[in-house]
Parts: structure tokens; C-alpha cells; sequence
């Protein structure tokens, strides 16, 4: 999987933005639990989210480890009724 990360980087022109090493687990990660928490469709598709949401951000090695983390407890806590139907920008509700 590395050789195929690395030639999606230089085919993207992310050589140097992102560490493909520190992040690769994060991704795997992250995508595990939504398969698991939501449904193996939406990993792909939270996956893709994660990168826009991280592509506006200044630190993309941070910002992504921290949404990644947000979505991660999301998608483990997905089958709790308290977790779904709350607006993202009602945070302070989901606790």
C-alpha cells in the first residue's frame, strides 16, 4: 500500500503537503470505525469529507488527526439514539 500512496501523492502534487506515513494508520483507523459504527459504504464517503474539511485548514497533519478523531467517536457512538438527529452546530449537545 505504501508504493500505491506514495504514487497517488506525486500524481496529486501532495509530496510535501502531508506525512503519508503518520497519517495512513489514522485513515485506516478512522475508516474501520465507520464501516463498523455506520455502515462500510460511508467509510469511503467520511473518508473523502475528512479530506475537504482538512484541505481548508493551515495544519493538515493536525487538523486531520483531530477530525478524524471527532469522527471516529461519532461513528463508535453512532447507534446511540442521543448521537443521531442533533445539527452539527448544536456540538454542546452531543456532550
Amino acid at each position: 500500500m505504501s508504493e500505491w500512496v506514495t504514487a497517488v501523492r506525486r500524481e496529486l502534487g501532495l509530496e510535501d503537503a502531508v506525512d503519508a506515513d503518520a497519517l495512513v494508520d489514522r485513515i485506516l483507523d478512522l475508516t474501520a470505525d465507520v464501516a463498523h459504527g455506520v455502515s462500510r459504504p460511508a467509510a469511503p464517503v467520511t473518508a473523502y469529507l475528512l479530506g475537504l474539511a482538512a484541505g481548508r485548514a493551515a495544519d493538515l497533519t493536525v487538523t486531520t488527526n483531530d477530525f478524524a478523531g471527532v469522527v471516529s467517536r461519532l461513528a463508535e457512538g453512532w447507534d446511540a439514539d442521543s448521537e443521531r438527529g442533533v445539527a452539527a452546530d448544536e456540538q454542546a449537545e452531543r456532550g
